[in-house]
């Protein structure tokens, strides 16, 4: 069961009006495309570890666990601090959890739900008493600031969730099921093509402007609102479950469009959907537990509330977790 969730964004704001003097763009038409108004950016130097320390510590806090108390680590990011060590190894190390282990990954916008049925899988087998799931990513480090087309999607953040194991019978804050799927064939459609063993950084690269995000944005909309769709569909009826059932939906916040058209195809009554990608864009592995964060302060989730969380990312990626919430 989730026990505690926290969240934290860099303070330094870049809004759409700043993007105006910045790339061929206006608020207007980024409003109207993607749904968003400001996105949070981290100061150079400071890397998805610092992030998803603020994030975890705060988790931890809200648990009334100490670091030491954690038996793993599960950090979601596509923009680790380095290639290695892994940002798990830097976050174990930031926040003094001697007694854990864990590890990185990587699933581009779906990393939080697929961290956290990974977390919670290895909490339900009894191998831990408590895991720290984090979402965390410094997207405006892989980011052209010169490409109209990506740089006004995203933005930098961090949440995590401590998944501890639940009293026998405890229904309240379970997490009830979990679906997930890759395709892979669409891998070409967002990347960064440039920085592995495929092809190594080189002035070639570097030139070329390799070491960025690239995306066919059409081609990730288009699969983005059919697969939310489908894979929450699939994961209520295997429960026996009807969309009217849910609480809150909660899905990956990469475009308003997006969500929209996947709630609509649901049946989704809007006011059973979050979204608040107008304040933080695309923050990648982020954006769910933002998103709770949110519906959580204002009075929109509550315990016992069945939750659906949805996300579609770069692979592709694809994932649902179904949960009664807690606290």
């Amino acid at each position: 069961m989730i026990t505690s969730l926290a969240t934290y964004v860099p303070p330094r704001l870049l809004t759409n009006a700043d993007l105006e003097k910045m790339v061929d763009t206006d608020d207007e038409w980024i409003l109207r495309r993607v749904g968003i108004r400001e996105r949070h950016i981290a100061d150079p130097g400071v890397g998805s570890s610092d992030l998803a320390k603020e994030a975890a510590m705060r988790a931890l806090g809200k648990a009334g666990i100490t670091a030491d108390e954690v038996g793993v680590i599960v950090v979601g990011t596509v923009t680790p601090d380095m290639m290695f060590p892994s940002t798990a190894c830097l976050l174990q190390n930031k926040i003094g959890a001697h007694h854990a282990w864990g590890f990185d990954l990587s699933a581009a916008c779906s990393a939080f739900t697929y961290a956290l049925t990974t977390g919670s899988q290895l909490v339900a087998t009894g191998a831990h008493d408590h895991a720290l799931v984090v979402g965390a990513d410094v997207m405006s480090s892989i980011i052209d600031y010169t490409d109209r087309a990506t740089c006004v999607l995203f933005g930098d953040g961090a949440g995590a969730v401590v998944v501890s194991a639940a009293a026998d019978g405890a229904k309240d804050g379970a997490i009830l099921d979990f679906e997930h799927e890759i395709d892979g064939s669409g891998g070409a459609s967002l990347c960064m093509p440039a920085g592995g063993s495929l092809q190594p950084a080189s002035h070639e690269t570097v030139d070329r402007r390799m070491h960025y995000v690239k995306q066919d944005g059409a081609a990730v909309f288009k699969f983005a609102v059919r697969k939310t769709e489908e894979i929450s569909r699939r994961l209520l009826e295997r429960n026996d479950l009807q969309p009217s059932d849910v609480d809150l939906f909660v899905s990956h916040q990469a475009n308003r469009r997006i969500i929209e058209s996947a709630a609509e195809k649901l049946g989704l009554d809007e006011t059973k959907v979050i979204i608040n990608i107008d304040r933080f864009g695309n923050t990648t592995a982020a954006t769910i537990p933002l998103a709770l964060d949110d519906a959580l302060c204002a009075g929109r989730l509550k315990k016992g509330d069945l939750v659906l969380l949805a996300s579609v990312g770069a692979g592709f990626t694809v994932g649902a977790v179904l949960l009664r919430w807690g606290f």
